[in-house]
């Protein structure tokens, strides 16, 4: 079957909007029709060797839409049925994932590595992270598909497959902000707006978003931010001024920057706690002196998927949205076509906006 694609034909190559082949799902296999697809900061950064996949691939892991045929052996979902994408699912069997650990498995990224579909010119493509969502349509495996939420459109729902889990996921499960702590949430993209919501939910006394833009400060605002400090050299300064010259409780990294993650440390009190959710390039090189490890007492932790396991926190993350609490249409900043893709790109390298939705 043919369809439109973006296409990453090497590292550091622009994508191609192209035509593609499908073939029929094999078994173990789902064929998926997209309704939407979010483009993450993570699909940047697997485009310029950030971090590697096998090219050339068809990016996209933020994805939702409707199943059209399954392949032998697929029982949980059918023709017809709508489906979130999991571009990170869990063995069940390797180390990580026997500690409950299952954003940590070993194997999740496995399926990166086939060969899924092919150009009309007869060269193998590689699926990204595993769904390859940024196509009209696709093939994965059904341990990729999860039912979607039921009142919940699917243009929405695709957002729940990585900036909401990840973001949501960071506060919750990884940081663990409790009931009227003070939050800093640095990097006021989608996983930020996402973090921002989740801190409100969890009943933070003080939420502030910290970001290079001024652009930033009403999406921000909306997304349940009580303070808006525009990052420069100050920052932490202007942080711990904010909380009565203590520093946050807890400060949430979603750049991935040595600057950032530095400022985040140094804005959290004595005894404070640091999620990284952002990724960085092996470039970014972050220092602490052994002195002020010792005397702040502060925690330094790396956050992978938001410490998520999708199959259980996608129901929660349902019920904050069906009653209210969680807003996922505040995390768009705009609705494009599948040709919108390398412009939205463009716009994540200059600092732009919370999330772009591909809308099929």
């Amino acid at each position: 079957m043919a369809v439109r694609a973006a296409v990453l034909p090497a590292v550091g190559s622009p994508l191609e909007i192209t035509g593609i082949e499908l073939p029929d799902p094999g078994p173990g296999q789902v064929h998926v029709r997209l309704a939407a697809a979010g483009v993450c900061h993570s699909d940047l950064s697997l485009s310029n060797g950030t971090m590697r996949v096998p090219v050339p691939a068809v990016l996209g892991h933020e994805g939702a839409g409707t199943v059209v045929a399954v392949g032998e052996g697929v029982t949980h979902v059918a023709p017809g049925d709508g489906v979130v994408l999991n571009w990170a699912p869990s063995c069940g069997s390797c180390h990580a994932c026997s500690l409950g650990e299952v954003w940590l498995c070993a194997n999740a990224l496995d399926g990166a590595a086939d060969v899924y579909a092919r150009t009309t010119e007869g060269t193998d493509l590689h699926p990204g992270l595993n769904v390859a969502a940024f196509a009209e349509e696709t093939v994965v495996s059904a341990a990729c598909v999860l039912p979607a939420p039921e009142g919940i459109p699917l243009t929405d729902a695709a957002l729940l497959g990585c900036a909401v889990l990840t973001g949501y996921g960071a506060v919750h499960h990884s940081a663990r902000v409790r009931q009227g702590e003070t939050v800093a949430v640095f990097g006021v993209g989608g996983v930020g707006l996402a973090a921002l919501q989740a801190a409100r939910i969890a009943g933070a006394s003080k939420i502030v978003a910290v970001d290079v833009s001024a652009e930033k400060e009403e999406l921000a605002r909306a997304a349940g931010a009580t303070d808006y400090v525009l990052a420069s050299e100050n920052t932490a300064r202007e942080i711990r001024a904010l909380t009565g010259k203590q520093g946050v409780d807890v400060a949430v990294e979603c750049a991935g920057r040595a600057v950032s993650i530095r400022t985040a440390w140094d804005s959290t009190r004595r005894g404070g706690r640091t999620t990284v959710v952002g990724i960085g390039g092996k470039d970014q090189q972050v220092t602490f002196n052994a002195l002020e490890i010792f005397h702040w007492g502060r925690t330094l932790t790396g956050c992978v998927y938001g410490n998520s396991d999708p199959a259980v926190d996608l129901p929660v993350l349902a019920e904050h949205v069906r009653a209210g609490r969680l807003d996922l249409s505040a995390l768009v900043t705009e609705r494009i076509s599948l040709d919108g893709i390398p412009a939205a790109f463009e716009n994540m390298l200059a600092g732009k906006g919370g999330r772009a939705l591909v809308v099929f």
